[in-house]
């Protein structure tokens, strides 16, 4: 009672200046709402001083970064908020003394306000919570972001809820029951958050993307590195430097490469040809082998190559007065060789996996001669620069052995051969 009395203050003092009783209640309500505001905003001040400036020393003395989090996603800033409306509403009664219908429907608003604070709260703590988890080896691969929306969308159910209840009176069950004769309707409208729910646990448990693999799903043009797994979506990040986001539910409904196989093996794959001039392969003559045998890499070969032909040859009377009779060395299959001994020889080739070199079928545009290795180094500036370099050689070797990279003919040589050909026409008498 006495608390009452306190509150009208204001109420007896006006009536002192001869106001009427209605005018003099609604001064009283003026100026308590007045010292009210003074007073949450001078309590909000001070709890959040006392709150982040001592938390704020914690942090700085603390090991564990998880308080650091806390902090950076403003968690104590809506704690204060929280803590300032709950002040509000224990004030609240005391404000409305005089107009208890106002006063019901100011507390049903207060209190809502409290149901959304208090979740942009929980919100706070779980982010805090999953940027902590990201600083853990175990913890950096793996989709934290799809659980945490998960978590959020049940706790905005249940203050969902609650809201609803305050609203209309209903009871929290009354609401569940008319929510269970919908649920048909509630899956329909959930049904990318349900489906991206159930691909975010069956990526995680079968292992099959993780934070920062390189994946490939030409279907939607992504080839890049996966930056963010959530509930709804894929975010990768292309090598142009675009980000495609990808449904997380396609991650098990379609098909997609994942780089990771390469990236932990112990090298990355090269497997490229070279169109070789199918006319310029041939061969070789004694002067031909006594020449290539100045090339260090491959004089060991030759002579042992050319003992082995020479002895069976001989063994089987064959008649050399043909170069094609019998066994022969051509300059293909030695500069196949040479590549071989080149790679085994390379130091940025890794020598524990396979290496060889392979003649694939012959085409329109020549003879290709393929090289499949693995080159040590798997960071792509470096890997494309060992190709290079590869295949600079390559080329570079080439006429040493006689043979001929295949070009289609430029314009320029087309006319000119056209030239060379045109006959012009006899004069006639």
């Amino acid at each position: 009672m006495q608390h009452k009395e306190t509150a009208r203050w204001a109420y007896y003092w006006l009536k002192d200046f001869n106001w009427t009783d209605t005018m003099a209640q609604y001064g009283n309500f003026t100026f308590n709402l007045i010292l009210l505001l003074i007073l949450g905003y001078l309590f909000n001040f001070l709890i959040r001083k006392i709150l982040i400036t001592s938390f704020g020393k914690l942090v700085r003395k603390t090991k564990t970064v998880f308080d650091d989090f806390l902090f950076k996603n403003n968690a104590l800033t809506h704690l204060t908020h929280l803590i300032t409306l709950l002040f509000y509403r224990s004030m609240l009664p005391y404000l409305l003394i005089d107009f208890p219908a106002l006063r019901d429907e100011s507390i049903i608003l207060l209190d809502l306000a409290s149901i959304i604070i208090s979740i942009w709260f929980i919100r706070s703590v779980l982010r805090s919570l999953r940027d902590f988890l990201r600083t853990l080896n175990s913890f950096k691969d793996k989709p934290i972001e799809s659980y945490i929306q998960v978590v959020m969308i049940f706790i905005w159910l249940f203050g969902g809820i609650i809201i609803f209840s305050l609203l209309t009176g209903k009871s929290v069950w009354q609401f569940l029951t008319a929510l269970g004769a919908l649920s048909a309707i509630i899956l329909l409208i959930f049904k990318d958050t349900i489906l991206g729910f159930v691909a975010s646990i069956q990526v995680a448990v079968n292992d099959t993307v993780r934070i920062g693999d390189w994946i490939t799903m030409e279907k939607y043009g992504a080839d890049g590195d996966v930056i963010e797994i959530n509930l709804s979506s894929v975010k990768i990040r292309n090598f142009d430097k675009t980000i495609t986001s990808i449904p997380t539910y396609y991650l098990i409904s379609d098909s997609f490469k994942n780089w990771r196989g390469m990236s932990v093996s112990g090298g990355r794959r090269i497997k490229r040809a070279v169109n070789i001039k199918t006319n310029s392969i041939r061969f070789l003559s004694s002067e031909d082998i006594a020449d290539l045998k100045n090339i260090q890499l491959i004089a060991p070969y030759l002579d042992e190559k050319s003992k082995e032909i020479e002895q069976y040859n001989k063994q089987y009377n064959i008649n050399k007065s043909q170069i094609v009779n019998g066994r022969n060395l051509t300059n293909i299959g030695v500069f196949r060789r040479y590549i071989e001994l080149y790679l085994a020889n390379h130091p940025k080739i890794n020598h524990e996996m396979i290496a060889m070199v392979r003649q694939l079928p012959p085409t329109a545009q020549g003879t290709p001669l393929e090289v499949y290795a693995f080159s040590a180094d798997k960071v792509w500036l470096n890997y494309e620069g060992i190709v290079s370099d590869l295949f600079d050689h390559i080329l570079a070797a080439l006429p040493y052995f006689k043979l001929e990279v295949y070009e289609l003919p430029s314009s320029s040589i087309m006319e000119k051969n056209e030239k060379n050909n045109f006959v012009p026409p006899q004069n006639q008498s």
